[in-house]
């Protein structure tokens, strides 16, 4: 068994053993488990993507929604937008303008419980230096080795800046793009 195994098993297990834990918060993300992706009309043909890196730093217990909190952290830099020349152009300053902002970042400030398992999470989404409050839907499914957190909303891009110049025509690329995620978590 390999060092990195050795310790991810001993931090899987130190996670277990924390009161948390034993409470029925949910607090260890599992990265290969969680995806972050992003679905937008240009020319009127549907285009799909994601981000290969992010970070989340989380705490749920479905006894204690309105306790929960959420940070996500997504490196711009590892976009996923169908091409190497869709990719290369994002980093623009037209568009994420990467060099000046190199990651977006969400900030939870409130989850209120809806019912059924549904939640609603209030926070701050800050990209291309610009914050805006959003409001996101999400969904808990608990299991047995992990929980899901699936959600999706809609992002206006030119609201942050995000494809600026001539490409802020809404008829070339649509306004509005549908992100989805769903963050994997243990801790029970």
């Amino acid at each position: 068994m390999s060092m990195k195994r050795i310790f991810n098993a001993l931090a899987l297990l130190a996670v277990l053993a924390s009161p948390a834990a034993g409470a029925g918060e949910y607090r260890t993300v599992l990265p290969g488990q969680s995806t972050i992706g992003f679905e937008f009309s240009q020319m009127g043909v549907p285009i799909k993507g994601g981000f290969k890196r992010f970070a989340v730093q989380m705490a749920f217990d479905p006894a204690r929604p309105e306790a929960g909190r959420a940070q996500i952290d997504i490196d711009l830099a590892s976009i996923d937008a169908g091409s190497s020349e869709a990719d290369e152009e994002s980093a623009g300053r037209l568009w994420f303008n990467r060099s000046a902002y190199p990651s977006a970042k969400f900030v939870s400030s409130r989850i209120r419980a809806l019912g059924g398992n549904r939640y609603e999470m209030r926070g701050t989404l800050t990209l291309k230096g610009r914050s805006r409050e959003m409001i996101v839907p999400v969904t808990f499914k608990p299991g047995k080795a992990a929980a899901t957190f699936d959600g999706a909303f809609i992002l206006k891009r030119l609201d942050f800046g995000i494809g600026e110049g001539m490409w802020a025509d809404v008829a070339t690329v649509a306004n509005e793009v549908q992100v989805t995620f769903r963050i994997a978590a243990s801790g029970k």
